[in-house]
């Protein structure tokens, strides 16, 4: 006959139950802090003049950052919260169509061409095509290295926590 017996199981339940806790709070610590980095790369360098330089400062105020505690995990997002209409074209490229542009404040359209000031009632414009210029998709590339070292740190201290309390 064998006989089994344990000693501490019930503290070894109670280390292994708090491991999903430790280890989201843990993460969750841990994406707070690189995701404001990455946030700080895409609105302090990469829209201020690192890959496109801001007119009005819009698309700079559109950049949100959103982390997502769950019981399954932690989400950190990084994107434009829509109020901007061009922030996807200058992330991803693309060309819009080809469109009249209207006066809306004045009767005519008023512009500089060649030196020369024009007037115009309307205007054809031919659509135009942009290149990407991966303001965000930039920024993760550069700290992608930062970003999983920083989390399997964090899983490595929970993990290492664990073993100094037996």
């Amino acid at each position: 006959m064998f006989d089994l017996s344990t000693m501490g199981l019930s503290e070894l339940a109670d280390r292994l139950g708090a491991l999903p806790d430790g280890l989201r709070i843990a993460l969750a610590e841990k994406a707070e802090s690189m995701a404001a980095a990455l946030y700080a790369q895409v609105v302090d360098d990469n829209l201020d003049g690192g890959l496109l330089n801001a007119r009005s400062g819009a698309l700079r105020a559109s950049i949100q950052v959103d982390v997502q505690v769950q019981d399954s995990g932690v989400d950190a997002e990084i994107f434009s919260n829509g109020d901007t209409p061009y922030a996807a074209i200058l992330e991803f490229g693309g060309k819009t169509s080809a469109h009249e542009i209207l006066p809306d404040k004045a009767r005519v359209l008023s512009f500089l061409m060649n030196g020369k000031r024009v007037f115009a009632r309307r205007i054809q414009h031919p659509g135009s095509n942009f290149a990407p210029r991966f303001y965000l998709r930039s920024a993760l590339d550069d700290q992608v290295d930062t970003i999983t070292n920083g989390l399997r740190a964090a899983v490595e201290d929970v993990a290492a926590g664990l073993g100094e309390s037996s």
